[in-house]
């Protein structure tokens, strides 16, 4: 199972293998409370991020573009895809919106490509 959360939430005992994916360092947060590995390069690009907040891009245009930008680098999530083969794995991200965010749009993604490969796909280890 994927799970999104807020980095300021609090640490629960079923959130699995915790993931934050944004690019920057939330504030306020150091790397022992936190408790995740920080995989910055499965977020958005800096100019799709800077256009989705600056309100260039609505959020289903973000969601398209982001999706575009996973197809083409399937190297930076297949981690991800590993880990969540083998059990819960948490998405952490910094913003305040709680529906629209990057780690919504990547959760479901790695959700889809985990129901394309079927229960039969043999685990793979991306590590």
């Amino acid at each position: 199972m994927i799970r999104c959360k807020r980095v300021y939430d609090p640490l629960a005992p079923d959130d699995g293998q915790r993931v934050l994916v944004d690019r920057l360092w939330p504030r306020n947060k150091r790397k022992a409370q936190l408790q995740a590995l920080w995989l910055p390069e499965v977020a958005p690009s800096t100019a799709l991020r800077q256009a989705f907040h600056g309100g260039e891009v609505d959020f289903a245009g973000f969601a398209e573009r982001y999706r575009q930008e996973l197809a083409a680098r399937p190297e930076h999530w297949w981690k991800l895809l590993g880990m969540a083969e083998q059990g819960e794995v948490t998405l952490l991200y910094a913003g305040k919106d709680t529906e629209h965010n990057n780690a919504q749009v990547l959760a479901a993604w790695l959700e889809d490509e985990l129901e394309r490969r079927g229960p039969s796909a043999s685990p793979v280890c991306y590590l």
